[in-house]
């Protein structure tokens, strides 16, 4: 096995003189706890990529197979929301709005009230709510037309959520939607009552017309409890075969409606909210364009391009970064918005600041790809033009804090290093990645990407945390 070890040194070894002996040779390879740790984790030297350079300045530390595409997983969330601050500005927000047709007679819409997505990242639960209590407020109760949904915006994807992995219930499988609510997804609480013997189920939004059928109550550990829930659902009905292990206590899970379409989830949804304030719908709720002849009602605006970007980086949101690239192929190519159109204005954006990333493919935008590529020196270049960009302050702010919050919450908690690192992950079957800013106790700062692509990527953490370890230590 020794032997064996050696041997792949050697490999590494050689490699970093091959590495030394090119433009890149002011770098340094990986340091040997870094090695070491991929080593033990079987991971060759050309399944990694990795730069560590100070932000602001020349001085490179390590630079490993820097041109070479990896797939980036959700770090590629990086070049999405660092586009988006410097096109959009990070003031920027979004307009839900709400127009009527026909005549309003006393409380009575004699007509239809159309809802027009402007493309808002976030419009969840509590925002519609607000949302309905104003237009009650101007007046409306009873719709007697429709409610349509105008959802032109974006183009029509024909959004399938189990291509990625199979697994259509995940939310992070969710679309981007002109129009999109809540993140098209039900939060599930389960509550055993083993004297009833049976599962209770506190369901969020507040659903009408749609039924929500739980599970048997089960005996044994809770273990996978997940994999245990057979889940159905159609138009009207979310159910869950199985059993519930009483011994799972209360859990929470949040499921996408991945079998019904947009218009369904918003209806009974609305059908609901409308009907708790005293409202009533007497039509059916479809799709179509605004009328040109719609008069306003009321419009909402959402929160600010910063928070949307603190939220797809610190929360790695996958349909969040989708909504983000149709916004600014919205923006910037015309209407309806495609992600092909949203892929050229940051590939555009790229030449523009001459960020030299011929190898890039970024798909959707959110790093849920297998085919998304860049190349561990192309986005230190684009850390570097991020760290010097007047959003620089927003931007780092979005990212998670190591053993602090979002996905690097439970990351090297009670190292120097905790609290001292922004650190974007990446995270997807064969891929690791982690890119982004740490602080040295020097008190400079320096930017670090590490990305893997390996059957044996699983097992990355400890030598990427090894990495942002020695950055705070010797950088």
């Amino acid at each position: 096995m020794l032997m064996g070890f050696r041997r792949q040194a050697g490999a590494w070894i050689f490699m970093c003189a091959v590495l030394l002996a090119t433009p890149w040779a002011r770098a340094q390879p990986l340091p040997a706890p870094v090695i070491e740790a991929l080593q033990r984790a079987g991971i060759p030297g050309h399944a990694v990529g990795a730069w560590v350079q100070e932000a602001g300045a020349d001085r490179v530390l390590v630079a490993v197979n820097p041109a070479t595409p990896f797939n980036p997983a959700s770090t590629m969330k990086l070049l999405t929301t660092g586009a988006a601050l410097d096109l959009l500005g990070p003031a920027t927000t979004w307009k839900t709005e709400v127009y009527a047709t026909g005549v309003l007679a006393g409380d009575v819409l004699q007509g239809d009230l159309v809802i027009k997505g402007g493309g808002d990242p976030r419009l969840v639960v509590e925002n519609l709510w607000q949302f309905l209590r104003e237009i009650r407020a101007r007046g409306i109760r009873e719709i007697r037309g429709n409610l349509v949904l105008d959802r032109s915006l974006f183009a029509p994807d024909n959004h399938d959520p189990a291509q990625f992995d199979g697994d259509p219930g995940r939310p992070y499988n969710a679309g981007a939607d002109a129009l999109l609510f809540n993140f098209k997804s039900f939060t599930v609480r389960f509550l055993p009552d083993p004297a009833q013997g049976r599962v209770g189920l506190a369901v969020e939004p507040p659903l009408a017309t749609f039924q929500v059928i739980g599970p048997a109550l089960g005996a044994g550990e809770c273990g996978e409890w997940r994999q245990k829930l057979l889940m159905t659902q159609d138009a009207r009905v979310l159910q869950f075969g199985g059993a519930y292990p009483a011994a799972c206590g209360e859990k929470t899970l949040h499921v996408l409606a991945w079998n019904m379409s947009s218009a369904r989830y918003f209806e009974i949804v609305f059908r609901r909210l409308w009907a708790d304030l005293g409202g009533v719908l007497a039509g059916a709720v479809t799709e179509g364009a605004t009328p040109a002849d719609a008069w306003l009602v009321a419009q909402r605006e959402s929160s600010s391009l910063a928070e949307v970007v603190r939220d797809i980086n610190k929360f790695s949101n996958n349909v969040m970064a989708r909504q983000l690239l149709l916004n600014m192929a919205a923006r910037f190519t015309g209407q309806p918005a495609t992600v092909a159109g949203g892929a050229e204005v940051v590939k555009t954006w790229v030449v523009a600041r001459r960020l030299e990333m011929p190898e890039l493919v970024i798909d959707n935008g959110s790093g849920l790809s297998r085919d998304g590529r860049i190349a561990a020196g192309s986005m230190a270049r684009l850390l570097q033009a991020a760290f010097r960009a007047p959003t620089m302050p927003e931007f780092m702010a979005s990212l998670p804090l190591a053993g602090q919050d979002g996905t690097m919450r439970k990351r090297l908690n009670g190292h120097a290093v905790a609290g001292m690192a922004h650190i974007k992950t990446g995270y997807l079957r064969d891929v690791r990645a982690i890119a982004g800013y740490v602080l040295a106790a020097s008190g400079k700062r320096y930017v670090v990407v590490f990305l893997i692509n390996h059957a044996n990527a699983a097992g990355a953490a400890d030598a990427q945390d090894l990495l942002l370890k020695w950055v705070h230590e010797h950088g």
